[in-house]
């Protein structure tokens, strides 16, 4: 755990927060940072958006829960660029873009 106290940031009026260890304005964290590593998860059993997993093992006690094919119209991909949602489908489908 970081302390108890996430690393979080904020993006447009409205967005949900995304949490990580030392993020950037984009959402890229220490593990992850390449220009390409904008693309933070909402983890299906804490609802929070994590700019990856190893964050979330970091940062919380719980274990991951991985979203069923039957939820994949779940809002659980933010970008880190213009900080919209996006269905985990919709994701799937964008071939890595927004």
């Amino acid at each position: 755990m970081n302390g108890g106290l996430p690393d979080t940031t904020a993006g447009a009026t409205g967005s949900p927060p995304c949490h990580g260890v030392a993020l950037d304005a984009q959402a890229r964290c220490t593990h992850w940072h390449s220009p390409l590593d904008i693309v933070a998860i909402k983890f299906r059993c804490c609802g929070r958006f994590y700019a990856c997993h190893a964050c979330h093992a970091e940062m919380e006690t719980h274990l991951p829960q991985v979203w069923a094919t039957s939820e994949f119209a779940e809002h659980a991909v933010l970008c880190g660029a213009c900080r919209c949602t996006m269905s985990i489908a919709d994701y799937l489908d964008c071939a890595s873009r927004c």
